[in-house]
């Protein structure tokens, strides 16, 4: 678990891949248990710890994170969630090669019963869009930087799996991902006005040094 930043309105944090944000199924350690119980220990806090979770990322993907410490600075930001001014940037490495750069919109449904999404007319309309950052020809894999304009379940996963980009590692949207891989997708860059000070506030962090991230050359 690593900090990025901390006031006492937020806490900005970058999640583990494979971590659940909040408690699953699984019922194992989630984040925000583990966020709440840093909290009470720092500041030696009798009682519950309040915490407020105002984004997610799906368990499998890694990247930036903000939580809010007190619940008005959790408001301001669902607010910032609901109207698009809470901008993340996803980096993903997809198989084959894509456009330079395009823009993917596609209704999306979400089956709650089995947590999965698929492209439906009856869905949802979800936007993104993207920029191709390298293409690597010996593995036919594409690293590309994406922009959410809107925040749907699955929806990178889901709409470039739907163009046969698949995003490697994927057990879920991808038919070829093996057992033992994990999926390439991470939340590079957070950028939201401070719920209080309302300063433009932005974090970044780089991609992580492990396969098949460290086969392109950028950084």
């Amino acid at each position: 678990m690593k900090i990025l930043y901390e006031d006492n309105h937020l806490l900005v944090v970058v999640k583990q891949p494979n971590i659940p944000v909040c408690e699953d199924d699984s019922h194992d350690l989630d984040l925000l248990t583990m966020l709440k119980q840093y909290l009470k220990e720092k500041y030696h806090k009798p009682g519950n710890v309040y915490l407020g979770l105002v984004h997610r990322l799906d368990r499998p993907v890694g990247g930036i994170m903000v939580f809010a410490k007190t619940s008005k600075s959790a408001s301001r930001l669902s607010e910032q969630v609901r109207n698009n001014l809470l901008k993340k940037e996803y980096h993903a490495v997809v198989m084959g090669k894509v456009e330079e750069k395009g823009i993917y919109e596609d209704k999306l449904l979400k089956d709650k019963k089995t947590n999965t999404t698929s492209v439906d007319k009856n869905g949802k309309l979800s936007i993104l869009n993207y920029q191709l950052v390298e293409y690597n020809k010996e593995n036919n894999l594409s690293l590309v930087k994406i922009n959410l304009k809107t925040g749907r379940s699955h929806q990178i996963r889901v709409q470039f799996a739907h163009r046969k980009h698949y995003l490697y590692g994927d057990q879920r949207y991808n038919p070829y991902a093996k057992t033992k891989e994990k999926i390439a997708l991470y939340a590079t860059k957070l950028s939201f006005i401070h719920p209080v000070t309302k300063e433009q506030i932005t974090f970044q962090i780089p991609l992580p040094n492990s396969y098949p991230w460290n086969i392109f050359k950028v950084e």
